[in-house]
């Protein structure tokens, strides 16, 4: 089918298409808005819901994931949760040869059913998910360490929000060229020259996607939907220890793909076992067009650098950044910094890890404040939300992996700490692995130690020079080793304005005087783009139109009229 011709789309396309058209004005108004209500709520989700989610759940557990695929020669299981919790799911283990093949069969009949048809598909998919939202959001909760509610929301609502916000704009850059044009030029005194063209959007072939540890359906579900609507079969290859959101969300797809008349191998997961390193098995394959990953420096620059055949899209590690000047709400700018810093235990790829604090100390509302009064009052306000276990386990959630505590370990013998990390016992689950963040005292020139991540409950107050010196060395760190987000504190309009030039200079989204409900590592699908592309931390942002459009390509056939 052509891109923008009048085609008869699949009824789900009818089904969907108010979605569809408020996800589309929604993209270009910038406002608040969101398809998918975040509160777990059973006066929104039916008494029912949660218990009924946790119990599809449950049942996956030390069990054959159900998922008939070609290619399977054996099961793995791979995945230890951060909770303690067994879980033991045996997923099928396809070569990567078998499933590129087959995801590559399935190309031709997708492509020609037209951009109509694959948003309603689509759009029906993210339905069939939302329907099933609480056993998504127990599936990232015991996968990833984070906490139910978080795990609801941005594994499941959220992240459900940010794929239709990929679909708004890939049918936006899919229908922008006609279908067809009439085309007729004068010549001279004989009959016009007249062509008609034909606009096919064509898609580039197989597209993977690389999950992550930490957020594996809402840094996985832009690429996977991008791909998926814009006519590429996608190959979902989950992290090792979450798969089960990913599997989960692979099912419910094919048996949307299925009803809707499509082969359901459009959509295939291929979980690794260990050691096998099928992730870069399958992004070197001469089929593979697209690539997208969330995850380390190192493996994000490989990709680039080694996957030549594909389009990459990478959000890698970067170095987010405060700066303290002064602030009218001294209070509020702790509360909203500690919350920041303890949520989801500081492993978000937008938690800010370097604060920059004049050595002289910032006025206040309450006064002047010596550096040593902003660091403490930080850490007063991580120590209060962390003081009680049962609450506390709540924001915090598990540690995802050892690297975070050897980490944690390492960073004790780097400066002073101002507020340390502690071990919890997590009141309902005393496996999980718990800790609560550390802050570090360090100097503006211990660089070697603040001018790289360190990925966890970890961050650095920074003693500089001056507000200027924090700016420079904002600068010089982000503008080296990226960042995925920045934030200002200052009564000073000519400060804002000085930071928000570094952080147009080096690529970096700016927030400024947070103090109340909203907080510099959350990001709004349809309204705030995550990732700029514009420094080393991504090469990409989720989501805008550059996301999208370069995953297909248009192709055209002329002939005379």
């Amino acid at each position: 089918m052509m891109a923008g011709m009048t085609e008869t789309p699949h009824p789900l396309y009818d089904r969907h298409a108010d979605t569809l058209h408020r996800a589309l004005t929604a993209i270009t108004e910038r406002g608040y808005w969101s398809a998918y209500p975040e509160s777990p709520s059973p006066r929104v989700y039916g008494e029912t819901a949660a218990a009924d989610g946790k119990a599809a759940f449950e049942a996956y557990l030390g069990g054959d994931f159900p998922l008939d695929q070609p290619g399977t020669a054996d099961r793995v299981a791979t995945e230890t949760s951060p909770f303690g919790v067994a879980l033991d799911v045996r997923y099928p283990h396809p070569g990567a040869d078998e499933v590129v093949a087959a995801a590559s069969a399935a190309l031709p009949a997708w492509r020609d059913a037209g951009p109509q048809t694959r948003v309603g598909v689509c759009l029906e998919i993210l339905d069939r998910l939302h329907k099933h939202v609480f056993e998504l959001a127990n599936a990232v909760q015991f996968t990833s360490g984070q906490a139910f509610v978080m795990a609801f929301q941005a594994g499941g609502a959220h992240a459900l929000d940010r794929a239709l916000e990929a679909i708004a704009y890939a049918y936006a850059e899919m229908t922008r060229h006609p279908g067809t044009a009439s085309w007729e030029k004068a010549a001279g005194k004989g009959d016009p020259l007249r062509m008609t063209k034909t606009f096919h959007v064509v898609p580039r072939g197989v597209a993977l996607v690389i999950g992550c540890n930490t957020f594996p359906t809402w840094n996985s579900y832009p690429g996977l939907f991008a791909s998926l609507v814009t006519g590429n079969p996608v190959v979902v290859k989950p992290h090792p220890r979450a798969v089960l959101p990913l599997a989960i969300t692979v099912k419910y797809a094919r048996e949307v793909l299925a009803e809707a008349g499509f082969d359901p191998d459009l959509v295939l997961l291929a979980p690794e076992a260990p050691g096998e390193k099928l992730a870069s098995t399958l992004a070197l394959h001469p089929a593979v067009k697209i690539v997208d990953f969330t995850g380390s420096t190192g493996y994000g620059d490989w990709l680039e650098a080694n996957a030549r055949q594909a389009t990459v899209y990478t959000e890698k590690a970067g170095l987010n950044t405060v700066v303290i000047d002064s602030t009218d709400d001294f209070a509020g700018m702790c509360r909203n910094l500690g919350f920041t810093l303890t949520l989801y235990s500081g492993q978000m790829c937008t938690t800010s890890q370097n604060i920059l604090i004049p050595a002289a100390g910032i006025a206040t509302d309450q006064g002047h404040k010596s550096f040593d009064e902003v660091a403490a009052g930080i850490a007063a306000t991580v120590g209060k939300l962390t003081a009680d276990p049962a609450r506390g386990v709540e924001l915090t959630g598990a540690i995802v992996n050892d690297g975070v505590l050897e980490r944690l370990d390492e960073v004790t013998k780097v400066g002073e700490a101002v507020l340390e990390s502690r071990t919890v016992t997590h009141p309902a689950l005393p496996d999980a692995v718990v800790r609560t963040p550390t802050i570090v005292k360090l100097a503006a020139t211990d660089t070697e130690v603040y001018g790289r991540e360190w990925f966890g409950p970890i961050s650095f107050v920074i003693a500089t020079d001056s507000t200027a010196h924090s700016i420079e060395i904002l600068r010089s760190t982000v503008g080296e080793s990226g960042a995925l987000t920045a934030a200002v504190y200052s009564t000073d309009e000519a400060v804002l304005d000085a930071v928000e030039a570094a952080a147009i200079d080096v690529g970096v989204h700016l927030s400024a005087n947070l103090t109340g409900g909203v907080f510099v590592n959350q990001s709004a699908a349809f309204s705030d783009f995550h990732g700029s592309g514009a420094n080393p931390a991504a090469n990409a942002a989720l989501t805008d139109g550059a996301y999208v459009a370069n995953r297909f390509r248009i192709v055209q056939s002329r002939r005379p009229a």
